[in-house]
């Protein structure tokens, strides 16, 4: 199967019916810059639906998509490290928390993205153990890939593979279109 149409419908910050229209929610989370929009884009082969910018922070809702008209990729702000006031990190903080722990709203999948150079930071930690604690179905995306030494590759694969344990981890890269099909694949069983 394979994506053949991709929309943005509506950037939410809170309680909304779309959210409650039953269609299943696929959901990209990862720090601030870490490609959550870029790797969105290159699931879709569109350069624009998804804002991307070199600036921490830039997604300030939950950004969803409808793709093939039966479900969403929803992009989640960034967690961490951002641009923003202190104010607004906390907001978006609240946001994602209560969508993710305390809403009634059910995810189909999440997409956890790291950046695969630098591993697992204390904030991809943290929400990985809170998204095991309520039992989402998690996928790991190792993202930028290609910035890692063909000599370290291997190894560096096989330490977050440590850590993470039984998720299934997919190397990509949206620069390089590394990993597409793989996580097209997992998000479309």
């Amino acid at each position: 199967m394979h994506i053949l149409s991709a929309e943005f419908v509506k950037g939410v910050v809170g309680t909304d019916k779309i959210l409650e229209n039953g269609i299943p929610q696929i959901v990209f989370i990862g720090r601030s810059n870490v490609g959550k929009s870029s790797t969105i884009n290159s699931l879709v082969k569109q350069k624009d639906l998804a804002r991307t910018s070199s600036f921490p922070g830039r997604t300030q809702e939950i950004n969803l998509f409808l793709i093939n008209k039966s479900f969403y990729l929803v992009d989640l702000p960034g967690y961490g490290f951002s641009m923003a006031s202190w104010k607004d990190r906390e907001r978006l903080q609240k946001m994602i928390d209560w969508y993710l722990f305390r809403s009634h709203y059910e995810q189909k999948k999440i997409v956890l993205i790291i950046d695969a150079n630098v591993g697992l930071t204390d904030n991809d930690l943290e929400m990985l153990h809170a998204l095991e604690e309520q039992g989402k179905n998690i996928v790991i995306v190792a993202n930028k890939i290609d910035k890692i030494k063909k000599t370290e590759y291997k190894k560096q694969l096989q330490k977050i593979q440590d850590i993470v344990g039984s998720h299934k981890v997919i190397p990509y890269s949206a620069e390089k279109r590394i990993g597409v099909g793989d996580l097209i694949k997992e998000i479309l069983k």
